[in-house]
């Protein structure tokens, strides 16, 4: 067997079936088309992008006898697929703010950079790479890449990502990439052992103060001014104590400041938690991380700065603390979860952010061949919240559930009173009255005082907002002021109904 087949074979070995076929498709493309010609390819986070395209520059390398330069984002990814390209014994070199220039070149077949440094290189006519045949771009859905094409006119550029979709709605991914090629897709992934399978539960939150930026995502400040409120971690606090505790936990949030806030919250309850931001040293990132890794029932709340380049597949529960417009967020986030782990094959997901109701279960099959050519389209018809809150059920969970199990219904339709109010001449804050009366009665049924009752009424606070909501639906008035006011009043009203009863 002559010594090249001998190499193929043996790194093939590290490559499963799907990711063959898919370097195989990307051959082809590379074979029918010009030398120029930019090709996109997807695969979900967790499928092994490194992987693949870490053998395609293996194989490039030894059929055209050119360089291959890699493009990312971060610096934790140059290292990473620095190291990934060692172990396929590519001899590459990082370009990193260190290096000036490379008298060297010659010694190397493959170079990574960040898009930054490689940009400020070969700014400087003194710097040249050269006989570079192939371009891979890491991540290809941030828009920094394109300030490079410009000197990479006459290399076939293959961009990688989970996400065909830009991160800037003016830049569509179209203008830059002839064509997509999509790998398999989530379900697939689940169903034939190669990711987790989420476990999703998802919380009612009003979104309504959010304001959206000039990026078409929710701004840093109005998410603030939500997810910092004491309702808002106490909700956080509570969903996890149901759901996630003792779990190794990863948080995701939208601000500096709520990210502390978690920390402050979770720190006073007792548990063992760590907050991470893009201001921590390299040094303090290590540690932190060093210690997720190590604690079983870790919690580590984090600012997007988690969301690429960071691996832990023994992440138990991802909770997004945040709402995101961004499809792309979205599966970056729930997708440090879906590593399969030793023996565990599936992973939480608790959604504070409306998140599934805007984009749909994480699994669901994506048509990204649409989104990639019509990503107007694509946008324009994300679904608005003031349309996920209108249509949210409120489902008391198991745990509160118990504690009015002397009760024989808890029950209460907001809009069937309504209609009966109406039909019956009667004003519409009869409603609101009688959905009082019926939880003062749950409460009272379940309560030796006056003071357990009270107590009680505490584990009501998601189902009184949504009861609100749904009768300022039926009355046409949905202005937050209001609503503020009728939360603050039903509770008032429903702490003195308890007042003689026992």
């Amino acid at each position: 067997m002559p010594i090249n087949a001998i190499k193929e074979t043996v790194s093939e070995k590290r490559l499963y079936d799907y990711q063959i076929k898919d370097l195989n498709r990307i051959f082809d493309v590379m074979a029918e088309e010009s030398f120029n010609f930019n090709l996109l390819y997807q695969l979900p986070t967790g499928g092994g992008k490194t992987v693949i395209f870490s053998e395609i520059v293996r194989r490039y390398i030894e059929r055209h006898n050119k360089k291959v330069v890699i493009l990312t984002h971060r610096i934790e990814l140059c290292k990473q697929t620095s190291n990934v390209l060692s172990g396929f014994n590519v001899k590459n070199k990082v370009i990193n703010s260190k290096v000036k220039t490379l008298p060297d070149q010659d010694e190397y077949q493959c170079f990574v950079a960040m898009v930054e440094t490689l940009n400020n290189r070969l700014s400087d006519q003194d710097f040249e790479l050269k006989n570079v045949g192939l371009v891979i771009i890491d991540e290809a859905h941030y828009n920094s890449f394109r300030k490079l094409f410009k000197f990479f006119n006459h290399c076939f550029i293959l961009g990688v990502t989970a996400t065909p979709l830009s991160s800037n709605i003016k830049l569509p991914m179209k203008d830059n990439y002839d064509k997509l090629i999509v790998g398999d897709d989530i379900s697939t992934l689940i169903k034939n052992g190669f990711l987790a399978d989420a476990d999703i539960y998802h919380y009612d939150v009003g979104l309504t103060t959010l304001k959206i930026g000039i990026n078409g995502d929710y701004t840093v400040k109005s998410s603030e001014a939500l997810y910092s409120n004491s309702l808002m971690q106490t909700k956080l606090l509570s969903a996890y104590e149901e759901l996630a505790k003792g779990k190794k936990t990863l948080i995701f949030n939208n601000g500096i400041y709520t990210s502390k806030e978690v920390f402050y919250t979770f720190k006073k309850a007792g548990y063992n938690v760590q907050h991470l931001d893009n201001t921590a040293s390299k040094q303090e990132r290590k540690d932190i991380l060093k210690w997720f890794k190590h604690t079983p029932d870790a919690v580590l709340t984090s600012v997007s700065i988690l969301t690429t380049g960071f691996d832990e597949p023994s992440v138990e529960s991802i909770i997004l603390n945040r709402a995101t417009r961004s499809l792309t967020l979205y599966f970056q986030m729930i997708g440090r979860g879906s590593r399969i782990f030793k023996d565990r094959t599936t992973f939480q997901v608790i959604d504070l952010g409306n998140n599934v109701a805007r984009f749909g279960p994480w699994s669901q099959l994506v048509d990204w061949q649409h989104i990639f050519k019509y990503p107007d389209l694509y946008l324009e018809n994300i679904v608005d919240d003031e349309s996920i809150e209108r249509d949210f059920v409120y489902v008391m969970p198991d745990s509160i559930k118990e504690k009015f199990s002397n009760s024989e219904s808890l029950d209460f339709d907001i809009r069937a009173a309504y209609k009966e109010a109406l039909n019956t001449g009667k004003k519409s804050f009869t409603v609101i009255e009688q959905s009082i009366a019926q939880h003062s009665k749950i409460c009272i049924e379940n309560s030796e005082d006056v003071f357990d009752a009270r107590d009680l009424t505490k584990l009501l606070q998601d189902e009184i907002s949504y009861r609100i909501k749904q009768y300022c639906y039926c009355i046409m008035n949905s202005t937050q002021n209001y609503k503020d006011w009728l939360f603050d009043e039903y509770n008032r009203k429903l702490r003195i109904s308890f007042n003689g009863k026992f």
